[in-house]
């Protein structure tokens, strides 16, 4: 699961460790040039974009956290309770190296890789400092309602949650879905629609994920 990788921009030790989740059938390497559009705003912070653990089997030479067929309504929930240990791994070995608490992670997914890190960071202890899911949902227990959030014992880290409204991929009210179900189990969830916007991320959905997440790690707004 090793992947592309930043350093500080600042030159000195990380204080901040950004994980940069990729998609279905992507890699590393797709999501880590969002690390250098955040790392003005960002400074003092590692990005890292790792691997997803399994070769695509749509084909080609991208990754996948979990299998797909798109036929299956529980596969979502199986695949994301499959891949969550082995990313809790990476997370923990990270913080680790970098010399890192908890409260320095942001978690950063992009469609299949958004599921994971709200599934994931929602189950971290401590919480991590914030979530960003692009372009991705919230994968619940087929039949579950969002009672069921509440009742699971999360974290309530922050959540900033994008889409395009013309995704045909992971339809846009997924965004809506999303944050209703998290702010039933008083998990706090901002958002933002991209109009025109497909299935990927524009630059408004970059510049308030960023913004985000740098008050997110305590940073007062740019000036500039």
């Amino acid at each position: 699961m090793i992947g592309p990788r930043l350093r500080p921009r600042s030159g000195g030790p990380a204080r901040q460790l950004v994980v940069l989740l990729h998609g279905f059938g992507a890699d590393g390497t797709d999501l880590i040039e969002i690390g250098r559009v955040w790392q003005p705003w960002l400074p003092d912070a590692a990005f890292v974009a790792p691997h997803a653990p399994e070769p695509c089997l749509a084909g080609g030479s991208g990754r996948q956290w979990f299998s797909l067929t798109f036929r299956d309504p529980g596969e979502r929930w199986r695949g994301v309770n499959a891949a969550a240990p082995g990313l809790q791994a990476l997370l923990d070995a990270e913080l680790a190296a970098a010399g890192l608490g908890p409260e320095s992670l942001a978690l950063v997914g992009f469609s299949q890789g958004a599921m994971m890190a709200l599934h994931a960071g929602l189950r971290r202890t401590p919480a991590p400092a914030a979530i960003i899911g692009l372009s991705g949902a919230l994968v619940l227990e087929p039949g579950a309602g969002p009672d069921s959030l509440a009742a699971a014992g999360l974290s309530r880290p922050p959540v900033f949650l994008a889409h395009g409204d013309q995704d045909d991929v992971i339809p846009p009210g997924s965004l809506f879905d999303s944050a209703e179900t998290l702010g039933a189990a008083g998990i706090p969830a901002e958002w933002h629609l991209s109009a025109g916007t497909g299935h990927g991320i524009d630059d408004g959905a970059l510049r308030h994920a960023g913004l985000f997440l740098r008050r997110a790690f305590g940073l007062p707004f740019p000036a500039a």
